[in-house]
């Protein structure tokens, strides 16, 4: 096998769908990058992963792991090997996206507008109304354009047989994007001339993209609209993203303290006075925003802001509410709404989810609970999630009790054996599973998806959680180009 001495370690677990060998052959899209490793050495590849490590550190590319006890912001760990995606795979990717936004925004309108899909019984009734992330406040408000997704992030992951799976809907303030970004520049520093040669597409649009969208949703007759990002502050888990895109997009980073509503119009604090704003991306919660409807005790929203919103007189990205459409028990319904919506077949397949509020589910689940996942519906970031094969009777006997209490709040599906890529771990080329969570932007013009994404990485060998937040990383995703 070529490259025998880098690849002597390389090992995929059984049943799993390696995206670079294949029955110990080389996948031919993984070819030319390892052809270009020939020459390297592992002492090589080391001193290219230490030089990364440097520059994250150097760079402050941080994320706060808040259960590890080390302090507000840690390294985002990055590997230095790039998962590749072939075009083929990618257009795949990108035509189920676009399909699966198209029915969810579809569904959000209707959600908190007419309701036709529960009133013709396709999804229960009850299900969306006990959702926590319905917001009754957001019922028969008109959002520009009638766009709700305007920023997702999708997650994707490959069974043992190759096939894409959408894991999860993030439709409220999705995170990654910008490590997506800085993983690219790495990749140009640690590997460079390789992007090029091997006919991989750029990323390096999105902020542009993204400042388009946002400014195309301003209703005010202004040839400049103005445009903030608004940040919980410091102490959020993705500050750094925060203050990048701000930065890349050449738009206020601002907080809510730094805004304030007058007459049903949010304005800028700035030292030359007040300045309207047009459009905030909002990377802070539906129940923060505004003290004044939702969470009396919020510091993070401005006051009003709600009214100005309803008015017409600012546009918020997301919009409010999104949360109703990325509930995990709403999840398994989205093959149903493209059908409902779009007559037509679901591109993307979704993981058989069991709802533990059924006691059928609930009992098939805990009757074989050693091969499910259990989520809490609204969970994020990986945190409350039981995982049944590593789990110790102790965990599973008191996990049990917590969803008796209310078991709503919690899914389960059967473990999914991710498909793994290589990694340089221990200075050795190694397999990890990863997902894929690709950027998709939402526009008056249509949906737009950088051919990329953030690639996470389980990176304790083994490992099927690849959560930043519960201490995964994450690798540069290359798509090839046609």
């Amino acid at each position: 096998m070529p490259n025998a001495n880098l690849l002597s370690a390389y090992h995929p677990s059984p049943n799993t769908w390696d995206e670079m060998l294949a029955d110990e052959v080389i996948r031919e899209h993984y070819q030319i990058f390892l052809d270009s490793l020939k020459k390297s050495s592992i002492t090589d590849l080391a001193r290219k992963d230490e030089l990364a490590r440097k520059l994250f550190m150097s760079q402050g590319i941080t994320f706060t792991v808040y259960s590890d006890g080390e302090g507000i912001e840690k390294i985002f760990p990055f590997d230095i090997i790039p998962r590749i995606i072939t075009a083929s795979e990618w257009a795949h990717i990108e035509v189920g996206i676009k399909q699966r936004l198209k029915a969810l925004n579809l569904f959000l309108k209707d959600v908190y507008h007419e309701q036709a899909i529960l009133k013709d019984g396709i999804i229960p009734t009850e299900l969306i109304h006990n959702c926590p992330n319905f917001l009754k406040e957001m019922v028969n408000v008109n959002v520009p354009y009638d766009i709700y997704t305007h920023i997702s992030g999708i997650d994707l992951i490959r069974d043992s047989n190759g096939s894409f799976y959408v894991l999860e809907d993030n439709l409220r303030t999705p995170s990654g994007v910008s490590y997506m970004l800085e993983n690219r520049s790495m990749t140009y520093r640690v590997f460079p001339g390789l992007l090029p040669q091997n006919n991989v597409r750029s990323v390096k649009d999105y902020p542009d993209l993204l400042l388009k969208n946002l400014i195309s949703l301003s209703d005010r007759q202004t040839s400049n609209p103005t445009v903030v990002l608004l940040t919980p502050g410091i102490y959020n888990s993705a500050y750094f993203e925060h203050t990048t895109l701000a930065r890349l997009m050449g738009v206020e980073l601002v907080e809510g303290r730094d805004l304030v509503v007058d007459d049903a119009k949010v304005y800028m604090k700035t030292t030359s006075g007040l300045k309207q704003v047009d459009v905030i991306y909002r990377r802070v919660d539906d129940e923060f925003l505004d003290p004044l409807v939702f969470n009396p005790t919020s510091m993070l929203g401005v006051s009003g802001l709600y009214y100005a919103y309803c008015k017409g007189n600012v546009a918020i990205i997301n919009a409010p509410g999104n949360g109703v459409a990325d509930d995990k028990a709403v999840y398994t319904f989205v093959p149903q709404m493209i059908k409902y919506y779009l007559n037509e077949e679901p591109i993307l397949k979704t993981v058989p989810t069991y709802y533990m509020e059924n006691p059928d589910h609930f009992n098939l689940v805990f009757g074989d609970v050693r091969k499910m996942v259990i989520k809490k519906t609204n969970g994020s970031g990986g945190y409350g999630m039981l995982m049944g094969h590593s789990a110790s009777d102790q965990e599973i006997t008191e996990y049990k009790l917590e969803v008796e209490k209310n078991p709503r709040n919690f899914i389960a599906q059967p473990m999914i054996q991710l498909s793994s890529v290589p990694c340089f771990i221990n200075n050795q080329i190694q397999p990890r599973h990863v997902d894929l969570r690709p950027f998709a932007l939402y526009g008056p013009a249509g949906i737009e998806i950088v051919p990329g994404g953030l690639t996470r990485v389980a990176l304790r060998q083994g490992s099927l959680v690849v959560n930043s937040s519960q201490g995964g990383g994450s690798k540069d995703t290359w798509v090839l180009g046609s």
